[in-house]
């Protein structure tokens, strides 16, 4: 990796808008996949994620088995797996409002986890590094994207860094810059979105007793309590210590963080029945609104839409991120192949093919989210007993329950 420090006119293969996890990730993948691909990587931050070795970074994924496979590809996975990422092997689910529990394990699937729990920033400090041996990356830090203008057959982007412009040509530009996407608002792509009305407390607990290597979720009416299994601290008790997840109406929500620490715990450990014992711990707590979008197209000539600017889900089943992932795996094969029949990049079939392979699957897995949540928030009586009692069959039903458990871990 060059970082930019001269900033002189430059034609790159590909420029990636966002450094994050998903546009990281998309680098690197390229860089195996086809590696004469000449990269930019535009990231506005200046630094990297700071990790500490006294917390746990507030912000986790739920990576899935084949998301695993996706970063081991890219050459990073090795680095993301310390002790404080943790593989976990079952799934207990619950509903809040009756009885029904559904329950998943690795084991019955033949697998030694379903997926693994990393701390972002744990993730992308992996792929920065990786990023620092690929020498026909560019990374473009504390960059601001001031134009960008479609020519004939390239795409021109003007950035400021410490008071600098600079201007670069590229054949594609991907959009990797998240949910309120600068090129996906520029471009004015078109997007469909609606707001829940719920926001999501993120946070990590300490919990009385251990997690056992298990995801756990309660739905309630107000919306779902998940707690993920975290690894290890330095110092610190193993297998006691959780990301939570607590969606709830945005008054509820408010409310909850108007809450001192102790009360909150109390909250909790009662919202949560109490599956884990009392919380002990709570660390800094976060609110984040709850909206989902939906791009309806992924791409124009030259530019596309990969991760959270081209769709944001509800964080119900934790898939958010492993959608954006699946995005650039089937992004980065599309270039791989179109360089390996010299097709050249610019050529809209490559993007075309892109859109074709994620949209239908990334609509059905919304829907099926949007379906979700809205069968475990109703409070009618029929509703409520029909969910019972499917989910007391569904956890019967051995074969069709280990389907949807490979369908979750990738």
């Amino acid at each position: 990796m060059h970082e930019q420090s001269h900033y002189d006119l430059a034609h790159y293969d590909l420029a990636i808008v966002g450094g994050g996890m998903v546009g990281a990730s998309l680098a690197c993948l390229l860089g195996a996949l086809a590696p004469h691909t000449r990269i930019a990587v535009i990231e506005a931050s200046e630094q990297g994620p700071a990790i500490s070795e006294e917390s746990f970074d507030a912000r986790v994924v739920a990576l899935s088995n084949k998301a695993v496979a996706l970063f081991e590809q890219a050459g990073v996975w090795q680095s993301i797996q310390t002790e404080r990422g943790k593989a976990y092997s079952g799934m207990y689910v619950w509903d809040g409002e009756g009885t029904a529990k559904v329950e998943f394990n690795a084991g019955d699937i033949r697998e030694n986890h379903l997926g693994h729990i990393v701390e972002n920033a744990l993730i992308v400090q992996a792929l920065w590094q990786k990023l620092e041996s690929l020498p026909q990356v560019d990374l473009f830090r504390g960059a601001q994207l001031e134009e960008l203008e479609t020519l004939e057959r390239t795409q021109r982007l003007t950035l400021t860094a410490n008071g600098q412009k600079h201007t670069l040509t590229s054949e594609l530009v991907i959009a990797a810059d998240g949910a309120r996407s600068q090129i996906r608002e520029r471009m004015q792509f078109r997007v469909k979105e609606w707001d829940y009305g719920q926001s999501a407390i993120v946070t990590t607990v300490q919990t009385e007793n251990p997690h056992r290597d298990i995801a756990w979720q309660r739905f309630t009416a107000h919306g779902p309590i998940a707690f993920l299994p975290l690894g290890k601290l330095p110092g610190k008790a193993d297998h006691h210590y959780c990301s939570l997840v607590w969606s709830a109406d945005n008054a509820i929500a408010a409310e909850l963080m108007q809450y001192d620490d102790e009360t909150f715990r109390s909250k909790l450990a009662q919202a949560f029945e109490f599956q884990l014992g009392e919380v002990l711990k709570v660390d800094t707590r976060y609110k984040i609104p709850l909206q989902q979008r939906h791009a309806e197209s992924y791409v124009q000539p030259g530019v596309a839409l990969v991760g959270d600017a081209a769709h944001s889900i509800h964080p119900l089943a934790g898939q958010g991120v492993n959608l954006g992932l699946y995005d650039i795996q089937v992004l980065a094969e599309e270039v791989g192949r179109a360089q390996k029949k010299n097709i050249p990049l610019h050529d809209f079939s490559i993007l075309q093919r892109y859109e074709r392979r994620r949209q239908s699957h990334n609509l059905l897995a919304m829907a099926t989210m949007e379906g979700f949540k809205h069968l475990f928030a109703s409070q009618r009586p029929d509703l409520r007993w029909l969910r019972n009692t499917g989910m007391h069959f569904f956890n019967q039903q051995s074969w069709l329950k280990n389907q949807i458990a490979r369908l979750a871990s990738g």
